[in-house]
């Protein structure tokens, strides 16, 4: 008689299948559901697992993803745009007495590159997207951080400002409830901008461009002189004196969307993967440490690629993590959500 060998097990000498490891993983990172949570949801079905045990699966499910986020890493780079925003998040620290303030920084990808990358770091500092986006040469849309302003300066390092519409329209907004005469007209030229974009979705890139160029380049223009004519009559430190201040000093990052058709006119994409790190902290409070944030960077990375090609996260975690520890490293690429998915089909 012979035994068959014992299938291949995600995390070395583990009792947890892949299905388990992939209903954690999930819980927290896609349905925001903190760990003491799911240890009671698990005790309730008569399932003893210490939140202490499902941490330590997370973290070495990172481990085990960590090179489909490095493979996920060199689809982003192929963007010809990438979309990056950031927001904080409260990190335990055994040397202070109070949580400090991290950051999750959120790159998107193009269409054609449709993948979601988190990265995390302990401070604001522009060190941290400096270090992620080395090697990266292209169109990059953010709000006015200044941390980012050194990246355009530098030609040779080869990035291309590009603004956001939605980010510029706040500060009118802001500023309608003091100056309704002023910031009227002006949020009247930023919804038609809109109402061009609308129509512009659906076609080509080609057709994109000519339809901005016809249409958006005079409202633009119209906008540009409206703003310098109430520059010089408003207070510089009054909400409107901030909204014209702000749309004028970026005005070229913010008109760049309209010499390309494939570039957007605001950042939502990043703003909606941000959406995501909001609710779930109003959940889980905060990261236990560092290695917490960079653990979840790289869990919700993969969730989020998988949601935004339409694919299970859970179907997609349960599948990868049962192969991924005997699977070729030259193969990687065909795990990742937006190739797993037609393979699966």
């Amino acid at each position: 008689m012979r035994t068959a060998t014992k299938p291949p097990q995600p995390i070395e000498k583990s009792t947890a299948g892949a299905s388990v490891l992939a209903q954690v993983i999930v819980a927290k990172c896609a349905d925001h559901l903190p760990l003491h949570r799911q240890e009671n949801i698990f005790g309730r079905h008569g399932v003893d697992i210490s939140r202490k045990t499902m941490c330590g699966w997370l973290a070495q499910c990172a481990n085990l993803l960590k090179p489909l986020y490095g493979s996920l890493k060199e689809v982003l780079f192929q963007s010809k745009v990438i979309g990056t925003d950031d927001t904080s998040v409260k990190v335990l620290d055994r040397k202070l007495p109070f949580a400090r303030t991290g950051r999750i920084w959120p790159y998107c990808g193009d269409k054609d590159h449709p993948v979601i990358l988190y990265d995390y770091t302990a401070t604001r500092a522009r060190a941290g997207p400096e270090e992620f986006l080395k090697g990266y040469r292209g169109y990059l849309q953010a709000d006015a951080y200044g941390g980012y302003d050194a990246f355009f300066k530098d030609a040779a390092r080869g990035l291309i400002e590009v603004g956001c519409w939605a980010h510029a329209r706040r500060y009118f907004r802001k500023a309608l409830e003091t100056d309704q005469v002023r910031m009227g007209p002006a949020l009247l030229l930023i919804a038609q901008l809109y109402r061009v974009e609308k129509r512009a979705r659906p076609l080509t890139a080609e057709d994109r461009l000519r339809l901005r160029q016809l249409q958006s380049r005079p409202l633009l223009d119209k906008l540009h002189n409206y703003l310098l004519e109430i520059q010089a009559e408003v207070l510089p430190k009054s909400p409107e004196g901030r909204a014209a201040r702000y749309t004028l000093k970026n005005w070229t990052a913010l008109t760049r969307y309209a010499e390309d058709g494939d570039l957007e006119i605001d950042n939502n994409a990043t703003e909606r993967a941000i959406r995501s790190v909001a609710v779930g902290r109003h959940n889980w409070v905060f990261f236990g440490s560092d290695q917490g944030g960079k653990t979840a960077a790289v869990l919700r990375s993969c969730v989020a690629s998988c949601q935004r090609v339409g694919v299970d996260p859970f179907a997609w975690l349960k599948d990868v993590l049962s192969r991924i520890a005997a699977y070729p490293i030259t193969r990687l690429a065909e795990l990742l959500p937006h190739n797993w998915a037609p393979a699966q089909a």
